[in-house]
């Protein structure tokens, strides 16, 4: 459709409306085994200080390329899958201009960020991000209760693990993800409903066999 032919009930097309600029910013999020969760920041080329990795909105590009291009050119990080997380609208939310951002969050295995930039890129703790610009640590925030509610009612959604795990690694990355201990015995009633045993065991240490598990097909 010709935009210039397109008229609203007021007779007005669709240049006459001013539209904000389109960004995308990615919170991606990983477990570290001494922090805990963590999120993946990259330095500013054109100022000082931490970001999230994001860009603008090219013409003719879809979101999801957009937040595959930022990943890939600002920290090196190539193959994830972000889902959209939520739009970040406040006009005033970047000292740039009218500019809102549509937000992404991605949770992989350490070794899917193990190429990113050495330099330019780190990881920081969730609870303590730093000092981040415009409104990266809301971003962050809501990233993070996102993913605890995911996991809260899911074993690993996100497969850091694996395809089988004992009991004790899954309950050691969901205490990593919540950011505090969870009582051994509450935990095993909350997911074994949710696993299947493999029939395997696995011998760490001096310890008896730990019984091996995998998600239910529809986990």
């Amino acid at each position: 459709m010709d935009n210039k032919a397109y008229q609203d009930s007021g007779g007005r097309s669709l240049e006459k409306y001013p539209r904000p600029s389109v960004a995308v910013d990615a919170a991606v999020l990983t477990v570290d085994p001494e922090t805990g969760l963590t999120v993946l920041q990259v330095r500013r080329a054109g100022g000082p200080g931490w970001a999230l990795p994001g860009t603008f909105l090219h013409r003719g590009e879809t979101l999801a390329e957009a937040v595959n291009r930022a990943l890939s050119t600002k920290a090196n990080v190539q193959g994830l899958r972000p889902r959209q997380l939520h739009v970040f609208d406040d006009p005033h939310r970047d000292n740039r201009g009218w500019v809102l951002s549509v937000a992404h969050v991605a949770v992989v295995p350490p070794d899917q960020l193990v190429d990113r930039f050495p330099q330019s890129t780190r990881l920081m703790p969730v609870h303590t991000p730093g000092r981040l610009i415009y409104d990266h640590a809301d971003i962050i925030a809501l990233a993070v209760a996102d993913v605890r509610a995911r996991y809260d009612s899911s074993p690993d959604p996100d497969h850091l693990l694996g395809d089988e795990f004992t009991l004790r690694d899954l309950r050691l990355i969901h205490e990593a993800v919540a950011g505090h201990a969870l009582q051994r015995d509450t935990f095993r009633r909350a997911a074994e409903p949710h696993l299947i045993s493999t029939g395997d065991t696995v011998s760490r240490g001096r310890g008896r066999p730990a019984e091996l598990f995998r998600r239910r097909n529809d986990e």
